[in-house]
């Protein structure tokens, strides 16, 4: 008499089972991660355009950028694919003042801005 070697049925469907909760719970925190990493880079886009910012002043004589390329002349470098940053995001809310807001190019509700009177990035656009 032969003996077979090999899974059944059932322990193949058990196996099925196992890897299908273990990817219902895996997906969802990978979701989480993204969006928090697209967050991050909005945020560090943020910060890297303020310094340069305040490098263009320092340079100008106290007049900021109301562009990005001259940010980008100040040394700014950032994946426009990944982070929209336009010119229409910087905005001068005074002679010696201004915001800028960025957003990711994944989910635009991820929108992170730099108020020069606040001087820290903080969630969400520049204030109206």
């Amino acid at each position: 008499m032969r003996h077979e070697n090999g899974f059944t049925l059932i322990e193949l469907m058990v196996v099925v089972l196992i890897i299908a909760v273990l990817a219902a719970i895996a997906i969802p925190v990978f979701m989480v991660q993204r969006e928090r990493a697209w967050s991050v880079q909005v945020k560090s886009t943020i910060r890297n355009a303020a310094t340069a910012q305040e490098s263009f002043a320092g340079d100008g004589s106290g007049i900021y950028s109301t562009t990005v390329a001259g940010l980008i002349e100040e040394g700014l470098r950032f994946s426009a694919t990944e982070v929209d940053f336009d010119d229409v995001d910087i905005i001068s809310t005074g002679p010696n003042s201004y915001c800028m807001q960025a957003s990711s190019a994944h989910l635009a509700t991820i929108v992170w801005h730099h108020d020069s009177d606040v001087g820290a990035p903080q969630q969400g656009g520049c204030p109206p």
